[in-house]
């Protein structure tokens, strides 16, 4: 990850009340997949990270907790298996926009056929509302995402490593398959380039789910 002089973001009473919360959630999702005490190990970490590098507090309780799920969905592909289905990792520098338009053209397009995960190398307070607005267009919702890291497991854990404009920031890790995408990025691009971003990327994410090997018995969004 990229240092930075991002000063450490503090809790609420509230907010670390919802923490907990989302931790027993989590408890629930991964309960046979996981002991309590992993789970509470990765969150605790979860929010290390996020207090020392987010850029704003109101929704940092969910972005835990979500940073978290991600990072459980990695592990468990690590230490349990993959169940022969691949997982892809987009990357660009904020995670607000062409790495959540990759993400959300994925998961459409194959469902829960592939493990699907963004992250950004320095990510964003919120989620470019050109990006949001031009995929709400065709029906796919990013608007509900939160710019989040990558973290060391979803890194290893995924089979294709997709990145957009993160240039060396972007994580190498021996035996992935990468691939760079030469994207413009949408920050403060009118809608209609927008638009023409967001047909590139499903074009491209065709050509990658052409190479995959799905299970063509598994279901479909």
């Amino acid at each position: 990850m990229t240092e930075d002089n991002t000063e450490r973001v503090e809790l609420t009473t509230e907010q670390i009340l919802l923490v907990r919360q989302g931790a027993e959630r989590l408890r629930h999702e991964f309960d046979g997949t996981f002991n309590a005490e992993t789970i509470e190990r990765y969150m605790h970490s979860s929010q290390e990270l996020l207090q020392a590098k987010a850029k704003f507090s109101m929704w940092l309780p969910l972005l835990i907790e979500r940073v978290t799920r991600d990072r459980l969905r990695a592990l468990a592909r690590l230490e349990v298996g993959t169940l022969g289905k691949p997982a892809v990792l987009f990357l660009c520098v904020h995670n607000a926009g062409r790495s959540q338009m990759g993400a959300g053209w994925l998961r459409h397009l194959v469902g829960d056929r592939v493990d699907v995960f963004s992250g950004g190398t320095d990510p964003g307070i919120e989620i470019n509302g050109a990006a949001a607005q031009a995929m709400a267009e065709v029906g796919i919702d990013i608007g509900s995402e939160l710019p989040q890291p990558w973290t060391d497991e979803i890194a290893r854990a995924a089979d294709v490593i997709v990145s957009m404009g993160c240039g060396d920031a972007c994580p190498i890790y021996p035996g992935k398959r990468y691939e760079d995408w030469d994207l413009i990025d949408p920050t403060d691009q009118p809608l209609e380039v927008v638009r023409e971003i967001r047909d590139n990327v499903r074009a491209r994410v065709e050509a990658l789910i052409a190479t995959l090997e799905l299970d063509v018995t598994a279901s479909a969004g």
